[in-house]
C-alpha cells in the first residue's frame, strides 16, 4: 500500500482493475454463504448481471458455496419456501435464479476453505464474496484467498476483490479489501491507493466482537428472530450491492464499504485511505 505522505491533501481513490470494467468474458464471482444475507445477495447479483449484459458488458458468471440444508427456522428470515425443506440451500438457490433470469449459474454444496485455493476450476474467482457468520470461517476464506494469490499465476481472471458481508442482530458491515495489490494509474488530482487491507487482518476484533454469541442451531423462526432482526440481512446486502455496482460501473472507489445500524437508521461510509 502506498504510503500517505503528510503533506498530501489529495483525496484518495481505488482504481477498480479493468478486468471487471472492460472483461472480455463474464467476470467469475464466487458467493459463500447462503444465509440470510447471502441469498439476498445472490438476487442482487442476478440483477447486476442482467443490467451489465444489457450495457453490453460479458456480465457475470456465479458459483454458490453452502454446506447446508434448508430447515424451518430459515423460513420467512431468509428466502426459502416449505417446499425446499431439507434441500441443499445452495441447489434451492441457484436453481429458482437460473430459472427466473436465465442463467447457469452453479452450486457447489460444500464447505469453501483451503482445498479450494489449488482447484483453478472452482476455487478461483476475480471477486469472492463471503456472507458467512463466523469469524473462523473469513478467516478460513481470507487464508485461502491468500494462498491462491502466493501461488497465481499471470494469467486473466485472477482473484482480485473480497467483500465481506456481516452482521450482528441490528448493526452490520461490508468491507471491500483487495487480494493483494492493484496497478494504479499516476494522478495529479487523486492519491491513488492500489491496496485495501484484509478485512480479517484490519477489523479483526471488530468482526470478533460482532460474532453472536450463540451459534447453536436455531430450532424456530421465532427463536432466530431474537438473534437478528428480520430485515438487517435484506437491508445490509441491497447497500451491500450498491458497492458492487459502483464496482462495475463508477470504476473509482472513494468509499470501500460501510457500517449499518438498522436500529438508529445510520450508515456510515468506510473511505478509501
Amino acid at each position: 500500500m502506498k504510503k500517505k505522505k503528510a503533506n498530501d491533501k489529495r483525496t484518495a481513490v481505488h482504481i477498480v482493475d479493468k478486468e471487471l470494467l472492460q472483461p472480455y468474458n463474464p467476470v467469475v464471482i464466487n458467493l459463500i454463504g447462503l444465509g440470510g444475507t447471502g441469498g439476498q445477495v445472490l438476487t442482487a447479483l442476478a440483477r447486476i448481471n442482467q443490467a451489465l449484459v444489457t450495457l453490453n458488458h460479458p456480465g457475470l458468471f456465479v458459483r454458490v458455496f453452502d454446506d447446508d440444508t434448508v430447515s424451518r427456522a430459515n423460513l420467512a428470515r431468509q428466502l426459502f419456501t416449505t417446499a425446499e425443506l431439507g434441500l441443499p440451500k445452495a441447489v434451492a438457490l441457484i436453481n429458482r435464479i437460473n430459472r427466473f433470469f436465465g442463467t447457469n449459474w452453479k452450486a457447489i454444496t460444500d464447505k469453501y476453505d483451503k482445498q479450494y485455493s489449488q482447484s483453478g476450476e472452482n476455487g478461483w474467482a476475480t471477486v469472492t464474496i463471503g456472507c458467512v457468520d463466523t469469524v473462523e470461517a473469513r478467516q478460513d476464506i481470507a487464508h485461502t484467498l491468500k494462498i491462491i494469490h502466493k501461488n497465481r499465476g499471470d494469467y486473466r481472471g485472477q482473484p482480485l476483490y473480497y467483500i465481506d458481508f456481516g452482521n450482528s442482530r441490528e448493526t452490520g458491515q461490508v468491507i471491500l479489501s483487495t487480494i493483494g495489490k492493484i496497478k494504479q494509474p499516476n494522478s495529479k488530482q487523486y492519491r491513488t491507493i492500489e491496496q485495501l487491507p484484509m478485512v480479517t487482518d484490519e477489523f479483526g476484533e471488530l468482526l470478533s466482537a460482532s460474532e453472536v454469541a450463540d451459534n447453536t442451531p436455531s430450532c424456530s423462526l421465532a427463536e432466530a428472530l431474537t438473534k437478528q432482526d428480520l430485515f438487517i440481512n435484506s437491508a445490509l446486502a441491497n447497500v451491500g450491492a450498491s458497492l458492487l455496482w459502483q464496482l462495475f460501473r463508477e470504476g473509482m472507489l472513494f468509499n470501500r464499504g460501510f457500517f449499518l445500524n438498522l436500529k438508529d437508521f445510520r450508515t456510515q461510509p468506510l473511505k478509501v485511505a
